[in-house]
């Protein structure tokens, strides 16, 4: 019997070697180890570089990356799997394949995420305004890159292709840091949060027609073909309707949605199916040419208004602390240091004049549409950085000839170092006053009304806020506590949305005049059923009656 089983263990262990040394064994053992090192070494790296350098967490994610990737640290052989951990797979995003879905994965999830967070009327109102903002950075940086080429560059002209990806690549912008920064600091619902967001998909949609006319113009050049403008239009062109589309449904559809979804009674199902939802709308926007991640926000945005937003980003906020620095610390990964300093020079005037172009282009509009200059220079510092959108475009130009390996390594230097400055100094922004000119009077354009009750002391407070904080809940209604000092309530049911708020003595809820009656009825029948609950305590003993039995208790 016992040679059976010997055998039996000795046969699948053959098995298993077999499937490790071969084929998807060999690839899963090795993302694992990778996964392993990127958890901790993201992880620790932003730890550190919070505690000890007051930064966000996004710095440190990247330098782990720089340090452990595929040209650095993660390029040497480890003996114990004979080979290096991540070994560069000679193509333009040196990673794996598999590494690259986590990765991608977790951008999807931070902006879906972001969208959830995001305040959808004041994005609506605040949508011209990133219109104007979006296509300022645009044709601001489009001009600058083109102009440091030509400038610079012997034998380059302004219709030459390497000027005209120079101007494409300084137009790129990588919205997952902003949305990571403004996330951390619960300013998603700002008016420079939402002007950046709605900026940002434009910058996406003009920045796609700007790559495809890019690409139409050095491909015609080297086949000696005429250029396209036809298929050139209709790719811009079917990118944006499917936004305004996508946008438009998804935000007529969510109640409904939600009310459908509810049936299931689990707030845990009712999330995984809507981040669901976003991967397809995710995959949908990659095969109309727009980015996964703009996707991923549609469907955030959509939601961020239905009673149970709150419950669904509570539920993604731990799949998110463990992913999302994977996505950040593969993006540092990306950083190919002998490509980067091979044109040092060149590519720190094109990375000062990307970085000045987008202030300037985002900023001056920004200031027209309402905002101060702190205003302003938030929106511009938000729109600074770049990602995995500047790789694509450079790598397009590489495969295609339009550019050598030495301008692939100016948009990794430009990447690299707006990156990095950026969330330091968009931090650092917010840290004063109000980025308006003058108060957002339409921050509630419905006339609201409130009630006061005021007790005794503040333990009284507490207990009574915490009783109407149930007797919402058994009405079916979601309350989550928006901040802990001073206490902030928000209550929602589908179109119902009240906010108690708690000052010492006081209990505010305040409310729309449609909804005051609800809010009215609900907290009157706990009131009396408080009022007859402290009548009670009078027919009872006294308090120190039952101190002092509960006391003899424990000495009888």
């Amino acid at each position: 019997m016992w040679r059976l089983v010997i055998l039996n263990l000795q046969t699948f262990g053959t098995i298993a070697v077999t499937v490790v040394e071969n084929g998807m064994g060999h690839q899963m053992v090795r993302l694992v180890l990778q996964l392993a090192v990127i958890l901790v070494a993201a992880r620790a790296g932003g730890v550190l570089v919070q505690r000890y350098l007051r930064q966000s967490r996004v710095v440190g994610e990247l330098v782990a990356g720089m340090l452990i990737g595929p040209h650095a640290l993660g390029g040497m052989t480890i003996p114990l799997i004979g080979s290096s951990l991540f070994p560069p797979n000679g193509g333009t995003i040196p990673i794996s394949p598999e590494l690259y879905g986590f990765a991608t994965f977790a951008a999807i999830l931070l902006l879906f995420i972001a969208g959830l967070e995001t305040d959808l009327p004041l994005f609506l109102r605040y949508s011209l305004s990133g219109a104007v903002v979006g296509l300022g950075g645009v044709v601001v940086s489009f001009f600058f890159g083109q102009a440091v080429a030509v400038w610079l560059l012997p034998g380059v002209g302004w219709t030459s292709s390497v000027a005209l990806f120079l101007g494409t690549l300084s137009t790129a912008t990588s919205v997952g840091i902003t949305a990571r920064i403004l996330s951390e600091r619960r300013k998603m619902a700002t008016p420079e949060a939402v002007t950046i967001m709605a900026s940002a998909v434009l910058d996406d949609v003009l920045g796609l027609a700007l790559l495809a006319m890019v690409v139409g113009v050095a491909r015609a050049r080297v086949g000696g073909d005429d250029l396209a403008w036809g298929s050139v239009l209709w790719i811009a062109l079917k990118a944006i309707l499917f936004w305004v589309f996508c946008t438009v449904l998804g935000i007529r559809l969510a109640p409904r949605l939600t009310r459908g979804l509810k049936w299931f009674r689990s707030n845990e199902t009712i999330a995984g199916i809507c981040l669901g939802l976003a991967l397809l709308l995710a995959g949908l926007s990659e095969m109309v040419g727009l980015a996964m991640i703009i996707g991923g926000y549609i469907m955030g945005l959509s939601l961020s208004q239905v009673d149970i937003a709150h419950e669904i980003r509570e539920k993604m906020e731990g799949v998110s602390q463990m992913l999302v620095p994977v996505f950040f610390c593969s993006m540092g990964m990306l950083v190919d240091f002998s490509a980067m300093f091979g044109m040092i020079g060149f590519g720190l005037i094109f990375t000062i004049a990307a970085v000045l172009a987008k202030l300037a282009g985002c900023g001056l509009p920004a200031m027209a549409m309402g905002f101060n200059w702190r205003g302003a220079l938030r929106i511009g510092i938000g729109m600074l950085p770049r990602g995995e959108v500047t790789l694509i475009v450079a790598g397009i130009g590489l495969a295609g000839g339009a550019i050598g390996t030495d301008i692939f390594g100016v948009a990794i230097l430009t990447m690299l170092i707006a990156t990095v400055i950026a969330p330091p100094l968009l931090a650092r922004s917010f840290e004063g006053g109000r980025g308006l000119r003058r108060p957002d009077d339409g921050k509630r354009q419905e006339q609201s009304r409130q009630v006061v009750l005021s007790f005794p002391s503040v333990l009284v407070t507490d207990f009574v806020r915490s009783r109407i904080e149930k007797a919402f809940r058994n009405e079916e209604f979601y309350v989550h506590r928006i901040e802990v000092n001073p206490p902030i309530v928000q209550i929602r049911k589908d179109d119902i949305i009240i906010t108690m708020t708690q000052s010492e003595q006081k209990l505010q809820l305040q409310t729309t005049v449609l909804h005051e009656s609800v809010m009215r009825l609900i907290v009157l029948e706990e009131i009396l059923l408080l009022k007859d609950l402290f009548a009670s305590l009078n027919h009872t003993e006294s308090m120190d009656a039952m101190s002092h039995d509960l006391i003899d208790g424990m000495f009888a």
